[in-house]
């Protein structure tokens, strides 16, 4: 397969995350594709005026993340996105960058109903007076963003945040940590317009942190599959 031709030189010199980050775009957005060669150091030059050290290591940083593979006689090609380490947050926002389609959302969202729900249930045995201080904090900033969706959406997350916090386990706060760039694209695009919907959303979201305080995991889990099946509802009516 043909590269993408290389464009001439720039006026200026690009940094290193600046280039990562327009080659990781062009592999995600599919302008490379899986088995298409990645320019040379010399063929990069010519585009972006950076130096060979500073495109090899461009290059590793892009094979760290499973972008691209070196091959002797073959050169450096582009892997299948099965490759991609997609909780990489420097992948996940260049994909966000490039705009989420509906497919991505849904594989947000399974991701999400396979470990959230775990995640309440845990926290509902082990929250502590300071979670739960947390999570209706969240609450009060969603009933008071009114029409502001970034500001409703930033609570929202937050408040998943609290949650996975509350769990105690410190894998399920690092899952959020490391979407949280794309659940913040997400959550801005499912947070409702209308505020009889967000006073349904914010209702759904007081039913998690209620059953976590009476530490019933399974009506934590149950209200928190509801609040992500109801976010993925929304994101694909908007999209």
């Amino acid at each position: 397969m043909a590269s993408t031709p290389i464009q001439s030189r720039p006026t200026r010199v690009h940094g290193h995350d600046e280039i990562a980050a327009i080659i990781g775009a062009e592999i995600l957005s599919g302008q490379r594709l899986p088995g298409d060669r990645i320019p040379s150091a010399e063929e990069l030059y010519e585009r972006f005026g950076a130096s060979r050290a500073l495109m090899r290591e461009v290059s590793k940083t892009l094979a760290a993340k499973g972008m691209i593979t070196a091959k002797s006689r073959v050169g450096t090609q582009v892997l299948p996105p099965e490759h991609w380490n997609w909780f990489d947050p420097d992948v996940l926002a260049w994909r966000v960058r490039i705009g989420l389609d509906e497919a991505f959302f849904r594989y947000i969202a399974e991701v999400r109903r396979a470990v959230e729900p775990a995640g309440a249930a845990l926290a509902a045995e082990r929250r502590s007076a300071d979670d739960l201080r947390q999570m209706r904090g969240a609450l009060e900033r969603m009933a008071l963003a009114g029409a502001n969706r970034h500001a409703f959406a930033e609570a929202d997350l937050d408040l998943h945040i609290a949650v996975a916090a509350a769990s105690g386990n410190p894998l399920f706060r690092s899952f959020a940590a490391v979407i949280e760039t794309a659940l913040g694209a997400y959550f801005s695009l499912s947070a409702p317009a209308q505020n009889d919907r967000a006073g349904i959303s914010i209702a759904r979201h007081a039913a998690i942190a209620d059953a976590i305080e009476a530490r019933d995991g399974a009506a934590a889990a149950r209200a928190m599959l509801a609040v992500i099946d109801e976010g993925l509802e929304s994101v694909t009516r908007s999209a």
